[in-house]
């Protein structure tokens, strides 16, 4: 079915381009020229073609901040040219595409207000409904993405946008990829298509946007190596070939499958613009909001395996956790130039998460489902004063169990064009998400009913920024946690020889307050051709017990030289990036839950990463080529993701983003 979409989407990117003329070359748009006397004689205005630049290639986010198709070549672009088109920094992958990140660092803030289904170390690449974007384009534009892949297989992202009216703005896009990986039972896959449309009426008083999205991330799961020692650190060349390393499952399955269809549209009761533009002056609208969407987590495996203890079938396990949710929003919004502009909703939330039937064990009885409504009620407000940018949302819940309020506030200010300084503050009270509060598995151990126990989450975090052209970007962020929710290895269990932790895996409730300070900055030093590139971040937690467990420091330096070839045909940039962070507890991953779980037997990482890349740009076409982790063979195989997971060996991986425009 993903080949079909992804042959439709070539063949209509090709209809369409076919239609228009040629790639627009300017980097500025071309205006009419001025009429005189004697341009006049020689020049019929009416035949001047309009040549629409880079910048007139707009995307629009959920939160409708507007960026433009950047088709440069940067040391930036390198940092998010990856499987989840991301800067990464924060995350630690495992060793193939497709498989769960660890985590480096935290952000606990939430804009949903709402819990999600779970599986959270293997949702880095399903899209939310904010991470879908919008489009304003005056000629059709296609954007391709190849990246190679770990061992049999592909990476490929293709989106094609295009405007059917002067106000109707359509695209089409699907990512999808296939590796096969270096370890036994290692392969994964996964297909995200999405499709988009916004219109604005020729009045400017109705707006409509919506997308479909359609997803699936499906991966074996083996579980880690079964002999760490013997078979990987160790260094034996009869191991160099992952594929003989015995591992500890060898018929698992793992699968998310997600269907979303979200639309939203506007209408301005009242409209008035300035007298001598059509800059608006003052309008009241109301508008909805509209989110459907249906998701599952699925774990099957053909037979039973002590690795996760007793279960009640020997063979065809299969645990399935479904969410189908339904969310609209109701609101009104004013907006006047002088005051701002503040948007009252009505939220409601319908949500039902479930499981196959009631479980009834000699300890406990395991309700099949949770489901009911969430009513709230809640505000926007945003008002520029001149270097001033003030943004703020608070919603509170009148009805239901799983929210209480949430508050964001952000203040920005700009010093000329060389310094911007901005703070945020986040509080919110949310239960944590479904798969804590209930759980059900043919492995006796995996089925639990919090619903009734576990407490609210409460999040409180204060975040300050400072953005300098001289000085390079700081952040620093704090945040204190409540009722914070885990997963770890059940405390009073005593684990005997040739037992898996995996076992006696539980989610629990931290009691105590955790505080959390982050603090984050970049600068880039430049000399000539050649620059440096450092990223550094210092952590540290004050908690009673070691919970949230995080690497004290970390850090990221690109050298790397750049300049345009052969007569400024090609931009070259090439270099070499290291990465570090210091030793700390990771945290260990459990493939039947899709979870990361705290464990403080191991202390892990404390090792390099080398990576050597040469990046080239021609015309709209960027090419990425690069030897990834090159140090391994020499720096010892003490490099792990999780216990258990190693992180990747050294590979050469090749890559391009090409973009067309008509």
């Amino acid at each position: 079915m993903r080949y079909i979409i992804l042959l439709f989407i070539v063949f209509s990117s090709n209809f369409v381009l076919c239609q228009q003329d040629s790639i627009p070359k300017s980097k500025e748009a071309r205006p009419l020229p001025k009429a005189n006397k004697d341009l006049d004689k020689k020049i019929d205005t009416s035949k001047v073609e309009y040549e629409p630049a880079i910048a007139d290639y707009k995307i629009i986010s959920f939160y409708r901040d507007t960026t433009y198709v950047d088709t440069t070549l940067s040391i930036k672009k390198e940092y998010k040219y990856n499987y989840i088109r991301k800067d990464n920094f924060e995350l630690l992958p495992f060793a193939n595409m497709g498989q769960p990140y660890n985590k480096l660092a935290y952000n606990f803030e939430s804009n949903f207000f709402y819990p999600k289904l779970g599986a959270m170390a293997k949702n880095y690449n399903y899209m939310e409904m904010e991470d879908i974007d919008y489009y304003n384009v005056p000629t059709p534009m296609t954007e391709v993405m190849f990246k190679t892949v770990f061992e049999e297989g592909q990476f490929l992202d293709i989106l094609l946008t295009f405007n059917l009216s002067k106000r109707f703005n359509y695209a089409i896009a699907y990512k999808g990829f296939r590796s096969y990986g270096k370890y036994n039972n290692s392969q994964a896959e996964a297909g995200n298509f999405r499709t988009s449309a916004n219109y604005l009426s020729e009045n400017q008083r109705y707006s409509f946007r919506g997308h479909i999205a359609a997803q699936d991330l499906i991966n074996e799961e083996n579980g880690g190596l079964n002999d760490v020692v013997g078979q990987f650190e160790s260094g034996d060349s009869d191991f160099t070939d992952r594929s003989r390393i015995d591992v500890n499952l060898t018929d698992a399955q793992s699968k998310i499958l997600g269907k979303r269809y979200f639309f939203e549209n506007q209408y301005k009761l009242i409209k008035k613009d300035n007298d001598s533009s059509s800059v608006e002056k003052t309008s009241l609208a109301i508008g909805h909001l509209f989110n459907y969407e249906t998701k599952y987590y699925q774990f099957t495996q053909d037979s039973e395996n002590a690795y996760f203890g007793d279960a009640f079938v020997a063979t065809d396990l299969s645990d399935k956790a479904q969410l189908r949710s339904f969310y609209n929003q109701f609101s009104a919004e004013f907006y006047n130039s002088t005051l701002g502009r503040l948007k009252a909703n009505l939220n409601i939330f319908n949500y039902n998460y479930s499981f196959n039937s009631i479980l009834i064990t000699d300890a406990q009885v395991i309700n099949s489902n949770l489901k009911g409504d969430e009513i709230s009620i809640g505000a926007n407000y945003q008002k520029r004063i001149k270097g001033f940018n003030l943004k703020g949302d608070f919603a509170y819940n009148l009805t239901g169990d799983l929210t209480g309020s949430i508050l964001n506030a952000e203040a920005s200010y700009s010093l000329g064009e060389s310094v911007f300084l901005s703070a945020k503050l986040h509080s919110s009270s949310r239960m944590p998400n479904f798969n804590y509060l209930l759980y059900q598995s043919d492995y006796s151990n995996y089925n639990w009913d919090n619903s009734n126990t576990f407490e609210k989450t409460k999040t409180n975090s204060l975040q300050f920024n400072i953005d300098s052209k001289l000085l390079g970007s700081a952040s620093a962020k704090f945040t204190t946690l409540d009722n914070y929710s885990y997963f770890a290895v059940d405390p009073s269990v005593t684990l005997v020889e040739g037992e898996s932790e995996n076992q006696y895996i539980k989610p629990f409730q931290e009691t105590s307050s955790i505080n959390y300070i982050k603090l984050k900055y970049n600068k880039e030093f430049k000399l000539g051709n050649f620059a440096l590139d450092n990223t550094l971040m210092y952590q540290t937690v004050s908690q009673s017990n070691d919970i949230l467990n995080v690497p004290q420091f970390t850090t990221r330096n690109t050298l790397y030289y750049s300049k345009e070839i052969f007569k400024k045909a090609m931009f070259l940039q090439t270099g070499v990036t290291f990465k570090y962070f210091t030793s700390y507890n990771m945290n260990s991953y459990n493939p039947l839950l899709g979870e990361l779980y705290i464990q403080n037997a191991q202390n892990l990482g404390g090792f390099p990463v080398i990576d050597f890349f040469i990046n080239a740009k021609v015309q709209q076409t960027r090419i990425y080529l690069k030897a990834e982790h090159l140090n391994s063979s020499f720096s010892g195989y003490n490099y792990f993701s999780a216990p258990d997971n190693p992180y990747r060996d050294f590979i050469v991986r090749f890559g391009v983003v090409w973009n067309f425009f008509s």
